[in-house]
Formats: structure tokens, C-alpha cells, sequence
């Protein structure tokens, strides 16, 4: 800036930056940067200028210094009386030369082929190498189009000899505004400015009062909690009510002993379940509901025999992080049994995070988010529990559904529920369900024709379906881009 506003002080104009740039050994990207920045406060003024010129290719360089591969060829021939064979001039001027120069010579005419060999048709004399010529006056003339007409220009780039390059560059005069310093511009008033009274005399930078802010990005839900919460509104719709489930540390007890599932259950190892270090007891259980399930695990009840095992109070006590959130279910029936006025139907659900050491692939995480509703009633059957999951999917968008006979230690009959997956073509499992047993819900003190049905089911699952997502690891955890949550669609069921 200095250089170009120094030299117009004693000069009207910069009349090309380009060679200006170069007789003052600058960069000519630099030069054009500054002048666009005087521009902007109208120090300069500037136009364009767009000069083409020719640089010519390697081989044509070769050309210029030893000829044209014609000519060469052609000269190669005139020498030898009665011509050469092919090997014979590519061993004279090179594979290559002779390659390109026959065929031009063969056009040209200069040359025939006369058996195995090639012979001459013209003397040395009546033929020129105007290839040659051509790109010395190119190069005579700093590469300048004007002395050539386009037929020749053409023939040159059809060859490859030459390229058109453009330069452009700026004519440079003096704005409205020159000065030979540039003065900066200050673009806020400072608190120092008003103080010192510098304000009066400081030169700012013109204000657009119209101008808009800039726009200011809101928060985005996750596709999970898009989901979550329409999932919310079709069970309360259903007539359900939330459970608590703030906690996501738990006892053995309430996660494992209270469902009837034995303290040697594979679930309960550490390879499938997180187990708490600091604390690693829960303080307190309520006690004589502690015995009675202590009791139906040694010697049994409601028609059971029970597991027939010494029931552990440290193993009942041990904190984990919950593997389901049953263990949320189990309380809130115990509260239920045990409430002013007794036993009262109820439709319970719950969604919320739940955690198992499990080998992650396409479809499982550690963590994840797991669907529970169960439904408390009198003289319930499996066929209510059917109906109730076919209502549930079927307002979720999944119609495509088949139950399978299963196992779980805390319900009987159960049935594992699968849903097709259209981008990976095929069923997956997306839920659990089945029918509470007696052996957990008569130490409750429900009572006895009371029939409790639940069903589970991850958040995840449901929601790669609903949004095409074909990896878990790309709608949760770490990788998970985040344009995916600024851009992923309203969901509605």
C-alpha cells in the first residue's frame, strides 16, 4: 500500500500493475490485494486489463533449437539416396521424432513410401521448416497473438505447441480520497477516545444502521428426543403415565432379586452388567419386602418351588448402572401393592437411559434408550398384551411386525417383538415383552388374580427405522455428525 500510494504522488497512474509489480519487486497478487484494499476507502481508483499471450510447450522449445520432426525427418531422407527403412530412420533421429515427423511429411507430401523404405519427393531446396519459423517469430514477439493469423494459431494448438494464457492485471489512478499515508479508520468509539476528547479528530468507518445482525442459530433437538417426545404423546394418549427414572444407578436388588431373577444369573456378571465402584453397597432396601423375595428365591411360592439357593444379602445390596428400566417398573408396582386404599388399576411407561457391557456393532451400544410400558389390571391375558404392542407400533408408523417365543427369568409367557428394517432388509429385534410372574408380584402383596403385562423396547431401533439410519454409531455416541441434528426432519407418527 505504501509502495503504490508513494508513487502516485508523483505520478497520475499506475498504467499496468504488472510490470509496475516487477520493476518494484513485488508480488503481483500482493500489489492487486492492496490495491483493492485502498479501494475501499477510495484512495484508488482502478480498471482492468486482460492480456493474452502464448507460451509455448517443451517440444516446441525443441522445435525452435533443433527443428521441426518433419523437417528433421524429411532432411534425414534427402541425405540418403534411395531412402531408409523405418528402423533405420528411427535409429537416425529417434523413435519418437519419426513417429510424429512421417505422418506430417506423408501429408505434406515431402515424402512416399517406396516398398520397405521411405524416399524423398522433394529436394532439400524447394521445402522450409515453417513449423520452426512460426515459433521463433512466436517467441520473437514475448509469445503476442497479433503476429499470427488464426489459421496458423490453430494448427499450433491442434499440435499442442502452444497455450493461451491470459494476465490480468489493473490500470491504477488516484481516488477522491487520495493521501499519500493511509490513515486508519477507526471502527468503534472507545470509552479512551471519549476521555481524551481523540474522538473529535478520529476518522470512522462509515455506519450501516441497516444492516441485519448476524443470524443467530437456535438449539436443535436430537432425532432421539424427536422421537422420545412423540412417543410420549401416543402413550399418554393411550392412557399411560410417566415413571420416575432420574436414576441410572441402582441396586442388585431392585434390578435383579425383585424381578426373580437368581443371584447366578449369566445377566448378573460383570462381562454383561457395570457395577459401581464408589459406592459400591446401596444403604437400604425396604426390609420385609427383602424377606419375602428372599423367601420365594430359597424355598418359593404362588405354585413355585423357587431357585433353591442361599440368597445373598451383599450381592442384593451391590450398586450397578441399570440394564433396564424394569428395575424403575418393579418399584413403582411394590408402591402400587402398598398405597392408601390399596391396589388400583394402572398403565405405567417409561423411556429413559439404561447401560449394558455389550460389543458394539451396527445395531448395540453400551448405552442406550429403552421403551418400557406395563398395564396392572385384573385377570389380564396374552392376547391384551398383543393387542396393546400391535396398538403401540402400529400409531409409531411399524405395521410389519412378528413375535417370537422367548425366555426371560422374570416373565412368562415372553415374547421377543421384531419390526422389518427397510434399508437393511430384514427383521430386527426391537422389543421384549411378556407377562410378570407370579413369583415377583405376590411379594409385592398385589393381589392374587392381579396380572401385570409389560413390554421393552430401545428408543434407537425404532428411530434408525424411522429415519433410514442403517449404523447405531451415526445417530448416537461420538461420531455422530452434527449436521445430522440441525437438519434430521420434524418426526410424526
Amino acid at each position: 500500500e505504501a509502495a503504490i500510494l508513494t508513487y502516485l504522488s508523483t505520478n497520475d497512474s499506475i498504467e499496468d500493475t504488472f510490470p509496475w509489480s516487477e520493476s518494484q519487486k513485488l508480488n503481483h497478487k500482493g500489489v492487486v490485494g492492496a490495491v483493492k484494499s485502498l479501494m475501499t476507502d477510495d484512495y484508488v481508483k482502478s480498471s482492468d486489463i486482460s492480456f493474452s499471450y502464448c507460451t509455448l510447450s517443451k517440444e516446441a522449445e525443441s522445435i525452435v533449437e533443433n527443428g521441426s520432426q518433419e523437417y528433421r525427418v524429411f532432411s534425414a531422407l534427402v541425405e540418403k539416396e534411395g531412402g531408409m527403412s523405418m528402423p533405420d530412420l528411427q535409429a537416425a533421429v529417434g523413435k519418437d521424432v519419426a513417429k510424429i515427423g512421417m505422418g506430417n511429411c506423408m501429408k505434406q507430401k515431402w515424402i512416399k513410401k517406396d516398398g520397405p523404405n521411405l524416399v524423398a519427393l522433394k529436394t532439400k531446396d524447394e521445402v522450409s521448416d515453417e513449423t520452426q519459423a512460426t515459433l521463433k517469430t512466436l517467441t520473437d514477439a514475448a509469445g503476442s497473438t497479433d503476429v499470427l493469423d488464426d489459421k496458423t494459431m490453430q494448427g499450433l494448438k491442434r499440435r499442442k505447441l502452444v497455450s493461451l494464457v491470459t494476465r490480468k492485471s489493473l490500470k491504477v489512478t488516484k481516488g477522491d480520497s487520495y493521501a499519500p499515508v493511509r490513515v486508519k479508520k477507526a471502527a468503534d468509539l472507545t470509552k479512551e477516545m471519549l476521555e481524551n476528547g481523540s474522538w473529535k479528530t478520529t476518522t470512522f468507518k462509515p455506519y450501516n444502521f441497516l444492516t441485519l445482525g448476524e443470524k443467530v442459530g437456535g438449539g436443535y433437538l436430537h432425532p432421539l428426543l424427536k422421537v422420545r417426545a412423540e412417543f410420549r404423546k401416543i402413550l399418554f394418549e393411550m392412557g399411560f403415565h410417566e415413571m420416575p427414572t432420574n436414576k441410572w444407578v441402582e441396586s442388585s436388588f431392585w434390578n435383579f432379586d425383585s424381578l426373580f431373577q437368581p443371584q447366578s444369573h449369566p445377566a448378573r456378571d460383570a462381562h454383561d452388567t457395570f457395577f459401581i465402584k464408589e459406592p459400591a453397597k446401596t444403604v437400604s432396601v425396604p426390609e420385609d419386602y427383602y424377606e419375602r423375595v428372599k423367601a420365594m428365591h430359597e424355598v418359593g411360592g404362588a405354585g413355585s418351588i423357587g431357585y433353591r439357593y442361599d440368597f445373598q444379602r451383599e450381592e442384593a445390596f451391590k450398586n450397578l448402572l441399570r440394564t433396564h428400566t424394569t428395575a424403575i417398573s418393579s418399584q413403582m408396582l411394590y408402591k402400587l401393592a402398598n398405597q392408601e386404599g390399596g391396589f388400583k388399576p394402572a398403565r405405567y411407561f417409561s423411556i429413559d437411559r439404561v447401560f449394558r457391557n455389550e460389543t458394539m456393532d451396527a445395531t448395540h451400544l453400551c448405552e442406550f434408550h429403552q421403551v418400557e410400558g406395563l398395564v396392572a389390571d385384573y385377570n389380564l391375558s396374552l392376547g391384551d398384551l398383543i393387542g396393546t404392542i400391535e396398538t403401540f407400533f402400529n400409531k409409531i408408523g411399524i405395521t410389519q411386525l412378528r413375535f417370537k417365543p422367548a425366555f426371560n427369568p422374570y416373565t412368562e409367557p415372553s415374547m421377543e417383538v421384531f419390526g422389518y428394517h427397510p434399508i437393511l432388509k430384514k427383521w430386527t429385534e426391537i422389543g421384549n415383552s411378556g407377562m410378570f410372574r407370579p413369583e415377583m408380584l405376590q411379594p409385592m402383596g398385589l393381589p392374587e388374580n392381579v396380572r401385570v403385562i409389560a413390554w421393552g423396547l430401545s428408543l434407537e431401533r425404532p428411530t434408525m427405522i424411522k429415519y433410514e439410519i442403517d449404523n447405531i454409531r451415526d445417530l448416537f455416541g461420538h461420531k455422530v455428525e452434527m449436521s445430522r441434528t440441525r437438519t434430521a426432519p420434524v418426526c410424526r407418527f
